[in-house]
């Protein structure tokens, strides 16, 4: 078994869940989920993004055993046993499956990479200071400082 997240990853990912959550709700756009759920991308491609966003339009998806089909917005919080892979592998999974964005958050550094996968291989890079700003969710622009620190 892989070992467990670690305390500062949970808090992390609850601390965006949360930002994110009271986004998608508050405005009726869509649906955040956090992991464990499954994300079925092809036969042989089930990831468990740490987060997701799925909009009404695709809500469909939503079924008993998990996802099916990309989800709007995969969010990886960066843990040692599986950085390499979130920043590689999964990312390419991702973009071919047509996942339209992906955020990697790395709580060490305490920044935000935002992939547009469908549209550039370049990432944008926000900043602890910074305003993550997307596209994709018109209105949330929280600091990053609001993800890595209570």
């Amino acid at each position: 078994m892989a070992p467990a997240p670690s305390p500062r990853h949970q808090m992390v990912v609850g601390r965006l869940y949360r930002l994110l959550c009271d986004h998608v709700e508050a405005r009726g756009t869509g649906i955040a989920l956090v992991s464990p759920c499954d994300v079925y991308l092809s036969e042989s491609d089930v990831p468990q993004p740490d987060l997701l966003v799925l909009l009404n339009e695709h809500r469909d998806r939503i079924r008993d055993d998990g996802v099916h089909g990309p989800p709007d917005l995969a969010v990886e919080v960066l843990s040692p046993s599986t950085g390499a892979q979130d920043l590689t592998l999964k990312r390419e999974i991702y973009r071919l499956a047509g996942v339209p964005e992906y955020w990697i958050l790395d709580p060490r550094a305490q920044t935000v990479s935002l992939w547009r996968l469908q549209e550039s291989p370049e990432r944008t890079l926000f900043k602890l200071d910074d305003r993550l700003a997307s596209p994709l969710l018109p209105g949330f622009e929280p600091t990053v400082r609001a993800m890595f620190e209570p």
